[in-house]
């Protein structure tokens, strides 16, 4: 493949941790931000890492780029309609890097005519300050088997690309990793160990157990076996001190994804006739919060 241009939209913790990737095998990053910032740290596991990329912050500057990294939460996907449209010359290919399962429908329905390339990321990571990233697990990306995909393992070989022929079940099997605790630390501010909670990890698998339903009826090959495979991760897989995009968002006041975490499971069940009751109240609640702030 040889070195790449790489355009990364956005520099949350994922569109940082993406770029330490690509930069780290040698390609050439250029971050598309709204707000400057002066340089990127990521502190990883083996060290802190200051990472050597270009910056632009007009879609009017972008540089001619090989691939997009479209790294944006789905609510923000609007505001990154100038970059998509500055880059989509009808062959650049776009990998969406998003929770939830409507990759596709967020960027297409914004007119872009390239390639397009749905990607799942599982990484655990927080940015704490503007262009500085602390990311405490290695990433894992999951992508849908195929030509577009089977490049990423050689432009992210430091990320451990994993492709599937089941992308639909996949996406929903990423949303119980976050339909639970994303809402649950968002509402209580808390980080993971609030799963320990009396009654909170009971409340967490029935959240998933009508999440399995929905999955099942929207096409995905789950089951509650797949339910009980989150419950125990998050019990033993994770240090306590790690949060969740949600309640990271909250911290930061800024717009949180329930719309397309919670949302996409209610909506589903609405269309199956499937009650939703404790994803419907994590939603409801999640929506009566106040943005900008923690109260």
């Amino acid at each position: 493949m040889g070195e790449q241009r790489i355009a990364v939209i956005g520099a949350g913790a994922v569109g940082a941790v993406l770029a330490e990737a690509a930069q780290a095998a040698g390609h050439q990053v250029t971050m598309c931000v709204r707000t400057p910032f002066e340089r990127l740290v990521v502190d990883g596991p083996g060290g802190t890492t200051e990472l050597p990329v270009g910056i632009v912050t007009s879609a009017e500057r972008v540089p001619e780029v090989d691939r997009v990294l479209l790294t944006t939460k789905v609510q923000d996907v609007a505001t990154a309609e100038p970059w998509l449209h500055a880059f989509d010359d009808g062959r650049t290919p776009v990998v969406v890097v998003q929770n939830g399962v409507e990759h596709e429908e967020s960027v297409s329905a914004l007119g872009w005519s390239g390639p397009l390339l749905p990607a799942l990321i599982y990484v655990g990571a927080e940015r704490v300050a503007p262009g500085h990233v602390v990311r405490r697990t290695r990433a894992r990306v999951v992508v849908p088997r195929g030509e577009l995909g089977a490049a990423l393992p050689e432009l992210l070989p430091d990320v451990g690309v994993e492709s599937t022929g089941d992308f639909r079940t996949e996406a929903w099997r990423k949303m119980l990793m976050n339909v639970a605790a994303n809402p649950i630390t968002a509402l209580t501010m808390r980080r993971l160990d609030v799963l320990d909670e009396p009654g909170v990890s009971e409340l967490c698998a029935a959240v998933l157990a009508e999440a399995v339903e929905v999955a099942r009826a929207e096409g995905a090959d789950l089951t509650s076996a797949d339910a009980d495979k989150v419950v125990d991760a998050y019990r033993t897989g994770f240090s306590p001190d790690n949060g969740t995009s949600m309640l990271y968002d909250r911290l930061a006041g800024l717009p949180t994804e329930h719309e397309h975490i919670s949302g996409p499971v209610v909506r589903a069940g609405q269309r199956h006739g499937i009650a939703t009751p404790l994803n419907q109240a994590l939603l409801t609640l999640m929506r009566a919060v106040r943005p900008g702030g923690t109260g």
